[in-house]
């Protein structure tokens, strides 16, 4: 039941303010691919418990014979099929009436087996009220629905056994379940929501330095170019009738070739170089951006001259683990004359992350290549920790 994707919740009956998608990234289009996706075959996985009370409704129908009992027994094993699908189905539309349909259709469909369940149909309007809750409706709505499916399978009570203190219960289970699972589904879609929009500020944020990259290259390069090719072709028209002319020109371009080539160094060099003060400012604004309180050190005069611009690369690999993974809402960065230290309070290190993962083996090559040692565990936070002994 983890495969939503959205944001919080809307207050009235419009659109909701998020799509609902596989957990994967992906959009499938065909409805093979909505319903074989991971996010699918989770639900799957969850709702097929709730299966066994199905079970109860078996003793009903078989009541007059195996015989005659194929024909809802197979409506029954229908309408189990279509509770299994009917929440994928729902997440792969944006439209609120799309995702209505597959709770709508499940209602009518179990009154195929009043014939032989009569009002004992009320019992499987519970799981139409979880299809309402999992399809992340707007909120009133899924409220109104809820609670509309409640009254209806009071009814279906007092028509069934007249009004009794017993006829509540059923009403009282298909609303707790229901509204339970539409919090579950609000409370993952928002998560969802959340990781997307981390994941998508990182991407941002590469997109941004490669641009600026693009941008200093041709502002360092596009007049040296220039300069050289025009030398060039006058160079090249000036080789037989004024050959001293010439060799001075050529010489004019080797400098500018020259040039041009400690231009475009230092500039790689200034892109590949960080320090530790640049870094923490850097780390502030992406943490504040992505909502995460940053709590920084207030100086960094405490770091060798030597060990800051390691501190640096650090700081910003575990900055931005922090942003990209780890549902923190704190994170501190710690500074000594020997160590740094990034900690905070999200979900902390996995298995695979103790021998170097997931993005960090780049950065354990690096401090152990000068010489240092680079720990990952759990912070005192509860979360992530990544220290750096310099």
């Amino acid at each position: 039941m983890t495969a939503l994707t959205g944001g919080g919740p809307s207050h009235d009956f419009g659109e909701p303010r998020w799509n609902i998608q596989p957990t994967d990234g992906t959009s499938p289009r065909t409805v093979k691919g909505i319903l074989t996706g991971r996010g699918a075959v989770r639900w799957y996985t969850g709702s097929a418990l709730s299966m066994i009370w199905l079970l109860t409704f078996i003793p009903i129908l078989t009541a007059d014979g195996p015989v005659r009992a194929i024909v809802p027994l197979t409506l029954l094993a229908v309408f189990a099929v279509g509770f299994l699908v009917g929440a994928p189905l729902a997440w792969a539309s944006r439209a609120t009436r799309h995702r209505l349909l597959p709770a709508a259709a499940l209602f009518v469909f179990s009154f195929s087996l009043f014939p032989w369940a009569g009002w004992e149909v009320r019992g499987l309007w519970t799981y139409v009220g979880v299809l309402v809750g999992m399809a992340v409706l707007p909120l009133r709505l899924t409220w109104l629905l809820l609670f509309a499916l409640g009254a209806a399978s009071l009814l279906a009570g007092v028509a069934l056994d007249g009004w009794n203190e017993d006829i509540l219960w059923i009403p009282a289970i298909l609303i707790s379940i229901s509204a339970m699972m539409a919090a579950f589904a609000r409370n993952i879609a928002a998560m969802n929501e959340l990781r997307a929009t981390r994941d998508q500020m990182a991407t941002m944020a590469v997109e941004r330095e490669r641009s600026r990259v693009a941008r200093d290259l041709h502002d360092i390069l596009g007049h040296s170019l220039t300069v050289i090719t025009v030398k060039t072709e006058l160079a090249g028209r000036l080789i037989d009738v004024d050959p001293e002319r010439a060799r001075t020109e050529i010489a004019e371009v080797e400098q500018l070739a020259r040039g041009a080539l400690t231009d475009v160094r230092a500039t790689v060099a200034g892109y590949r170089g960080v320090s530790i003060s640049g870094e923490l400012a850097a780390a502030r604004a992406a943490l504040e951006a992505a909502g995460i309180e940053a709590q920084l050190p207030g100086s960094t005069d405490m770091l060798p001259a030597d060990s800051r611009e390691l501190a640096g690369w650090v700081v910003r690999e575990g900055v931005t683990n922090v942003i990209r993974h780890a549902q923190a809402s704190r994170c501190r960065i710690e500074l000594t004359a020997r160590a740094v230290a990034i900690c905070d309070d999200g979900v902390g290190p996995r298995a695979d992350e103790a021998v170097g993962g997931n993005g960090l083996v780049g950065i354990r090559e690096r401090v152990e290549g000068a010489g240092g040692r680079l720990t990952i565990g759990r912070s005192d936070l509860g979360g992530f920790l990544l220290k750096a002994t310099l």
